[in-house]
Protein backbone atom coordinates (compact mmCIF):
# COMPACT_ATOMS: atom_id res chain seq x y z
CA UNK A 1 0.00 0.00 0.00
CA UNK A 2 2.27 2.58 1.05
CA UNK A 3 5.33 3.25 1.68
CA UNK A 4 6.96 2.65 4.89
CA UNK A 5 5.33 0.71 7.86
CA UNK A 6 2.78 -0.58 5.52
CA UNK A 7 5.21 -4.18 5.11
CA UNK A 8 3.86 -7.21 5.94
CA UNK A 9 6.68 -9.69 6.36
CA UNK A 10 6.52 -13.48 7.23
CA UNK A 11 3.11 -14.92 7.20
CA UNK A 12 1.26 -11.43 8.38
CA UNK A 13 -0.42 -11.32 4.78
CA UNK A 14 -2.06 -14.67 5.08
CA UNK A 15 -3.05 -13.89 8.90
CA UNK A 16 -4.42 -10.67 7.45
CA UNK A 17 -6.00 -12.30 4.80
CA UNK A 18 -7.32 -15.04 7.05
CA UNK A 19 -9.19 -12.71 10.20
CA UNK A 20 -8.83 -8.96 9.86
CA UNK A 21 -10.46 -9.57 6.01
CA UNK A 22 -14.04 -11.13 6.82
CA UNK A 23 -13.82 -9.33 10.40
CA UNK A 24 -13.88 -5.37 9.19
CA UNK A 25 -12.32 -4.94 5.38
CA UNK A 26 -14.80 -7.21 3.88
CA UNK A 27 -17.70 -5.32 5.40
CA UNK A 28 -16.35 -1.65 3.66
CA UNK A 29 -15.39 -3.29 0.52
CA UNK A 30 -18.81 -4.76 -0.04
CA UNK A 31 -20.31 -0.83 1.07
CA UNK A 32 -17.47 0.39 -1.85
CA UNK A 33 -18.52 -1.64 -4.40
CA UNK A 34 -21.85 -1.12 -4.03
CA UNK A 35 -21.33 2.60 -3.92
CA UNK A 36 -19.84 2.92 -7.17
CA UNK A 37 -22.09 1.03 -8.91
CA UNK A 38 -20.74 -0.49 -11.29
CA UNK A 39 -21.49 -1.89 -14.58
CA UNK A 40 -20.38 -4.71 -16.85
CA UNK A 41 -17.76 -4.07 -19.43
CA UNK A 42 -15.85 -1.38 -17.27
CA UNK A 43 -12.43 -1.09 -16.71
CA UNK A 44 -11.78 -1.39 -12.88
CA UNK A 45 -8.88 -0.23 -10.91
CA UNK A 46 -8.62 -1.64 -7.10
CA UNK A 47 -5.35 1.01 -5.76
CA UNK A 48 -3.74 -0.34 -2.88
CA UNK A 49 -5.82 -3.50 -2.96
CA UNK A 50 -3.89 -5.58 -0.31
CA UNK A 51 -5.19 -9.16 -0.63
CA UNK A 52 -8.35 -8.02 -2.91
CA UNK A 53 -10.74 -8.34 -1.54
CA UNK A 54 -12.33 -4.97 -3.11
CA UNK A 55 -10.44 -6.35 -6.73
CA UNK A 56 -12.77 -9.93 -6.52
CA UNK A 57 -15.95 -8.32 -5.52
CA UNK A 58 -15.46 -5.63 -8.64
CA UNK A 59 -14.52 -8.52 -11.30
CA UNK A 60 -17.82 -10.42 -10.53
CA UNK A 61 -19.67 -6.97 -11.57
CA UNK A 62 -17.85 -6.05 -14.49
CA UNK A 63 -17.18 -9.09 -16.07
CA UNK A 64 -16.37 -9.56 -18.80
CA UNK A 65 -14.33 -5.69 -18.04
CA UNK A 66 -11.14 -5.98 -16.75
CA UNK A 67 -10.14 -5.43 -13.55
CA UNK A 68 -6.36 -4.94 -12.18
CA UNK A 69 -5.21 -4.34 -8.58
CA UNK A 70 -2.66 -2.61 -7.05
CA UNK A 71 -0.48 -2.71 -4.40
CA UNK A 72 3.25 -1.77 -3.19
CA UNK A 73 3.44 -4.82 -0.86
CA UNK A 74 4.54 -8.10 -2.45
CA UNK A 75 3.87 -10.27 -0.16
CA UNK A 76 0.05 -8.89 -0.17
CA UNK A 77 0.01 -9.69 -3.76
CA UNK A 78 1.36 -13.44 -3.63
CA UNK A 79 -1.85 -13.71 -1.26
CA UNK A 80 -4.12 -12.15 -3.37
CA UNK A 81 -3.38 -14.33 -6.44
CA UNK A 82 -3.82 -17.51 -4.05
CA UNK A 83 -7.62 -16.49 -3.63
CA UNK A 84 -9.85 -18.46 -5.19
CA UNK A 85 -12.16 -15.94 -7.38
CA UNK A 86 -8.94 -13.65 -8.72
CA UNK A 87 -7.74 -15.97 -11.52
CA UNK A 88 -9.04 -13.30 -14.46
CA UNK A 89 -7.54 -9.95 -12.31
CA UNK A 90 -4.23 -8.70 -13.42
CA UNK A 91 -2.24 -8.32 -10.41
CA UNK A 92 1.01 -5.44 -10.49
CA UNK A 93 3.02 -4.50 -7.86
CA UNK A 94 3.59 -0.71 -7.92
CA UNK A 95 3.13 2.79 -6.26
CA UNK A 96 -0.41 4.45 -5.90
CA UNK A 97 2.62 7.94 -6.18
CA UNK A 98 3.68 7.40 -9.70
CA UNK A 99 0.91 4.75 -10.78
CA UNK A 100 2.07 2.46 -14.01
CA UNK A 101 -0.48 3.41 -16.58
CA UNK A 102 -1.44 5.80 -19.25
CA UNK A 103 -3.79 8.53 -19.25
CA UNK A 104 -7.46 7.82 -18.66
CA UNK A 105 -6.89 4.03 -18.65
CA UNK A 106 -10.04 3.20 -16.20
CA UNK A 107 -13.59 4.07 -16.41
CA UNK A 108 -13.56 3.49 -12.42
CA UNK A 109 -11.00 3.94 -9.58
CA UNK A 110 -11.37 2.11 -5.82
CA UNK A 111 -9.48 2.85 -3.13
CA UNK A 112 -10.48 0.86 0.05
CA UNK A 113 -8.44 2.27 3.24
CA UNK A 114 -5.67 3.15 1.66
CA UNK A 115 -5.28 6.71 1.03
CA UNK A 116 -4.79 7.67 4.48
CA UNK A 117 -1.34 5.84 3.95
CA UNK A 118 0.23 6.98 1.72
CA UNK A 119 3.05 9.82 2.17
CA UNK A 120 1.90 12.64 -0.34
CA UNK A 121 -2.26 12.17 -0.32
CA UNK A 122 -2.56 14.90 -2.58
CA UNK A 123 -0.23 13.41 -5.55
CA UNK A 124 -2.22 9.89 -5.16
CA UNK A 125 -5.53 11.41 -5.49
CA UNK A 126 -3.98 13.49 -8.93
CA UNK A 127 -2.28 10.25 -9.94
CA UNK A 128 -6.19 8.86 -9.48
CA UNK A 129 -7.60 11.49 -11.50
CA UNK A 130 -5.20 10.96 -14.37
CA UNK A 131 -5.42 7.54 -15.00
CA UNK A 132 -9.28 8.04 -15.05
CA UNK A 133 -11.28 8.44 -18.13
CA UNK A 134 -13.68 11.90 -18.85
CA UNK A 135 -16.61 10.84 -16.81
CA UNK A 136 -15.49 8.17 -15.08
CA UNK A 137 -15.34 7.89 -11.27
CA UNK A 138 -13.23 7.16 -7.97
CA UNK A 139 -14.76 5.26 -4.84
CA UNK A 140 -12.44 5.88 -1.78
CA UNK A 141 -12.79 5.23 1.80
CA UNK A 142 -10.89 6.14 4.87
CA UNK A 143 -11.21 5.99 8.78
CA UNK A 144 -12.61 8.86 10.69
CA UNK A 145 -10.84 9.82 13.66
CA UNK A 146 -10.04 7.01 16.06
CA UNK A 147 -12.14 8.64 19.17
CA UNK A 148 -14.68 7.65 16.57
CA UNK A 149 -14.02 4.09 17.16
CA UNK A 150 -13.92 3.10 20.55
CA UNK A 151 -12.17 -0.37 19.90
CA UNK A 152 -9.10 0.87 18.26
CA UNK A 153 -9.27 3.91 20.79
CA UNK A 154 -8.88 2.25 23.79
CA UNK A 155 -6.39 -0.11 22.26
CA UNK A 156 -4.48 2.45 21.17
CA UNK A 157 -4.08 3.58 24.76
CA UNK A 158 -3.01 0.50 26.02
CA UNK A 159 -0.38 0.24 23.86
CA UNK A 160 1.24 3.63 24.86
CA UNK A 161 0.87 1.92 28.31
CA UNK A 162 1.97 -1.33 27.97
CA UNK A 163 4.95 -0.36 24.90
CA UNK A 164 5.47 3.11 25.47
CA UNK A 165 4.20 6.44 24.55
CA UNK A 166 5.18 6.31 20.62
CA UNK A 167 3.84 2.33 20.59
CA UNK A 168 0.61 3.52 18.67
CA UNK A 169 1.47 5.90 16.19
CA UNK A 170 0.85 3.34 13.75
CA UNK A 171 -2.75 2.67 14.41
CA UNK A 172 -3.12 6.19 15.16
CA UNK A 173 -2.02 7.13 11.46
CA UNK A 174 -4.99 5.26 10.31
CA UNK A 175 -7.19 7.46 11.57
CA UNK A 176 -5.56 10.75 9.98
CA UNK A 177 -8.81 12.40 8.57
CA UNK A 178 -10.36 14.83 10.78
CA UNK A 179 -13.71 15.03 9.32
CA UNK A 180 -15.66 14.63 6.16
CA UNK A 181 -14.45 18.29 4.69
CA UNK A 182 -10.70 17.34 4.59
CA UNK A 183 -11.30 14.59 2.29
CA UNK A 184 -13.37 16.51 0.01
CA UNK A 185 -11.48 19.37 -0.18
CA UNK A 186 -8.74 16.89 -1.27
CA UNK A 187 -10.57 15.32 -3.85
CA UNK A 188 -11.62 18.61 -4.88
CA UNK A 189 -7.89 20.30 -5.30
CA UNK A 190 -7.21 16.65 -7.46
CA UNK A 191 -10.11 18.02 -10.03
CA UNK A 192 -13.06 15.94 -8.86
CA UNK A 193 -16.30 17.09 -9.40
CA UNK A 194 -19.66 15.71 -8.39
CA UNK A 195 -18.06 14.90 -5.12
CA UNK A 196 -20.43 13.29 -2.54
CA UNK A 197 -18.84 12.12 1.22
CA UNK A 198 -20.89 9.65 3.43
CA UNK A 199 -19.88 9.18 6.71
CA UNK A 200 -20.37 5.70 7.43
CA UNK A 201 -20.15 2.99 10.34
CA UNK A 202 -19.66 -0.58 10.36
CA UNK A 203 -19.99 -2.85 13.37
CA UNK A 204 -17.20 -5.05 14.23
CA UNK A 205 -17.47 -8.04 16.08
CA UNK A 206 -14.36 -9.94 17.56
CA UNK A 207 -14.25 -13.43 19.50
CA UNK A 208 -12.75 -11.47 22.21
CA UNK A 209 -10.68 -8.73 23.31
CA UNK A 210 -7.45 -10.94 22.75
CA UNK A 211 -8.72 -11.93 19.48
CA UNK A 212 -8.35 -8.54 17.98
CA UNK A 213 -5.28 -7.22 19.77
CA UNK A 214 -3.71 -10.56 18.27
CA UNK A 215 -5.05 -9.75 15.47
CA UNK A 216 -3.76 -6.26 14.99
CA UNK A 217 -0.34 -7.68 16.44
CA UNK A 218 0.18 -10.21 14.35
CA UNK A 219 -1.56 -9.40 11.11
CA UNK A 220 -1.28 -5.52 10.38
CA UNK A 221 1.49 -3.21 10.00
CA UNK A 222 2.11 -3.09 13.96
CA UNK A 223 4.04 -6.52 13.62
CA UNK A 224 6.51 -4.46 13.54
CA UNK A 225 6.40 -3.53 17.42
CA UNK A 226 6.90 -7.48 18.57
CA UNK A 227 9.14 -8.14 15.07
CA UNK A 228 12.51 -8.70 17.38
CA UNK A 229 10.97 -10.39 20.59
CA UNK A 230 11.50 -14.19 20.85
CA UNK A 231 8.14 -15.81 20.65
CA UNK A 232 6.85 -15.88 24.55
CA UNK A 233 7.86 -12.26 24.76
CA UNK A 234 5.17 -11.74 22.29
CA UNK A 235 2.80 -13.03 23.61
CA UNK A 236 3.40 -11.95 26.86
CA UNK A 237 2.94 -8.61 25.40
CA UNK A 238 -0.28 -9.25 23.30
CA UNK A 239 -1.42 -10.40 26.60
CA UNK A 240 -0.63 -7.41 28.51
CA UNK A 241 -2.30 -5.41 25.96
CA UNK A 242 -4.94 -7.07 25.72
CA UNK A 243 -5.46 -6.90 29.15
CA UNK A 244 -4.59 -3.56 29.42
CA UNK A 245 -7.67 -2.68 26.65
CA UNK A 246 -10.13 -4.93 28.04
CA UNK A 247 -9.71 -2.84 31.33
CA UNK A 248 -10.16 0.47 29.08
CA UNK A 249 -13.13 -0.88 27.33
CA UNK A 250 -17.09 -0.71 28.63
CA UNK A 251 -18.87 -3.17 29.59
CA UNK A 252 -21.16 -2.70 26.71
CA UNK A 253 -18.00 -3.52 24.56
CA UNK A 254 -17.37 -6.81 25.92
CA UNK A 255 -20.76 -8.17 25.80
CA UNK A 256 -21.19 -12.14 26.23
CA UNK A 257 -17.03 -12.19 26.37
CA UNK A 258 -17.21 -10.73 22.41
CA UNK A 259 -15.28 -7.36 21.70
CA UNK A 260 -17.81 -5.43 19.60
CA UNK A 261 -18.00 -1.21 18.42
CA UNK A 262 -18.83 0.57 15.79
CA UNK A 263 -15.88 1.64 13.31
CA UNK A 264 -16.68 5.19 11.20
CA UNK A 265 -15.31 6.23 8.13
CA UNK A 266 -15.60 8.27 4.91
CA UNK A 267 -16.93 7.06 2.04
CA UNK A 268 -16.71 9.03 -1.16
CA UNK A 269 -17.61 8.95 -4.75
CA UNK A 270 -16.96 11.34 -7.04
CA UNK A 271 -16.08 11.69 -11.45
CA UNK A 272 -13.87 12.90 -13.20
CA UNK A 273 -14.79 16.19 -15.27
Amino acid sequence: MSDGYWQLEGNAAELYQRYMVPAITMKWAEDLVTRARLCAGEAVLDLACGTGVVARLAANRVAPGPVTGLDLNAGMLAVARSVPGGETISWMEGSALDLPFGNESFDVVLCQLGLQFFPDQPKALREMRRVTRPAGRIATSVYGPIEHTPGAHVFVRALDTVLGPDASRIKRGEHSFADPGEFEALLREAGFVSIEVQTVAQTLVFPSVLDYVRFQLLASPMTVLLGDRREAERQAAIASVASETARLATPEMQDGGRFTFPQEGYVAVARAP
